[in-house]
């Protein structure tokens, strides 16, 4: 293994388009949601620790998760979480974890990567993901990996990449686009060129760090100032400083649809983001009417094409329902058609609105 590579896995999100599985306090990453016996965490932590070294492994969470994570991933040296004191998307937490492998190594490439995707192909994540950190050591360059897209999906961003290669399937970015409405997304699988934006990037730190400089000055200037802090027990102090005046932006909008040295590889390997209900759906085995069950006790009579969660100490017998959602849990139920899981979002809204349920948010 190489020691200048290093991964830096994103762990911070709430996950509330799988309420009411989801919560605050305990989101999906760090759940089981396709019933295999491991959390989300815990599959993408072993993914990495097959080619990355684990001292080199890092996870960049909420303070309130540092906990969580140590439980799930033991084998990690507790330095290698980095608590971030507020949710700010993800620029600053790819600044954070930079500037800090920056006074460590110069010369460290790094993956940055969500704790919560589903990748089925682990050799060939691997194959291609180590193409890049080559790529990436020999070019001053921003890499992105692009999936190849197999139907017209509405809920992922696009990346549209130049004809031509700039090196063995690689290809330059021409441009990022936010998640299409049903028509664009027909014309992007039409045209050849457009892939889904999984959120896995891959640069040499010392180089997104130029980008950064370049495009977030400001972002750039509050890690600076602090740089004599990283890797001293100074350290925390000096987020819970940098924090709260840093912009609430994404590494997409803040760096990759802004610079010029972004590039792409299309890629294959049985991705899916499992953003939603409805991937997890796609994602789970059926049984002869198409219902899809992350639960042991559930009888189901005269019901097609419905996602079914609930406890393993519950029974739950579901009749005559077609294209629902069923998540059951201790204190919530909720019955969604699938059409509009979309929503879930507005209906945790509505929850939150509402002083007598808002517990059921937390």
């Amino acid at each position: 293994m190489n020691q200048h590579h290093y991964v830096a896995i994103m762990a911070g999100g709430i996950g509330s388009r799988f309420w009411p599985q989801s919560r605050t306090s305990y989101p999906k990453q760090f759940l089981d949601i396709l019933n295999t016996g491991k959390s989300l965490i815990r599959w993408t932590y072993e993914r990495y620790a097959a080619f990355i070294p684990n001292e080199n492994i890092f996870i960049v969470t909420s303070d309130e998760y540092v906990t969580i994570v140590q439980e799930q991933l033991p084998e990690l040296d507790p330095a290698n979480i980095l608590a971030e004191p507020s949710r700010k998307n993800t620029a600053p937490c790819v600044a954070y974890i930079s500037y800090k492998l920056l006074q460590k190594d110069p010369e460290a490439s790094l993956i940055v990567a969500p704790s919560d995707h589903m990748i089925l192909d682990n050799e060939n994540f691997r194959k291609i993901t180590l193409q890049a950190l080559d790529f990436v050591s020999h070019i001053k360059s921003l890499v992105t990996l692009g999936i190849k897209p197999t139907h017209p999906n509405t809920g992922y961003g696009y990346i549209q990449h130049e004809p031509m290669q700039v090196a063995d399937g690689i290809y330059k970015v021409k441009t990022f686009t936010e998640k299409p409405n049903l028509e664009l997304a027909k014309t992007f699988l039409a045209s050849g060129d457009f892939l889904w934006n999984a959120g896995i990037f891959v640069w040499q730190v010392k180089n997104v760090m130029k980008a950064f400089e370049l495009y977030q000055p400001e972002m750039y200037e509050l890690f600076e100032a602090e740089k004599a802090n990283f890797n001293t027990p100074a350290e925390k102090e000096a987020i819970n400083r940098i924090y709260p005046l840093c912009t609430n932006v994404s590494i997409d909008f803040a760096i990759m649809e802004k610079a010029d040295n972004v590039y792409v590889i299309p890629s294959s390997f049985g991705w899916s983001d499992l953003g939603t209900w409805n991937s997890a759906y796609d994602n789970l085995e059926k049984d002869y009417l198409g219902n899809a069950v992350a639960s042991e006790n559930v009888i189901i009579i005269d019901a097609t094409k419905c996602m079914v969660s609930s406890p393993k100490e519950k029974l739950l017998l579901l009749q005559g329902l077609d294209d629902f959602i069923v998540v059951d849990t201790p204190d919530v139920l909720m019955i969604c058609k699938k059409e509009k899981e979309q929503a879930i979002k507005e209906y945790v809204a509505e929850v939150k609105a509402t002083n007598t349920y808002k517990q059921l948010l937390a």
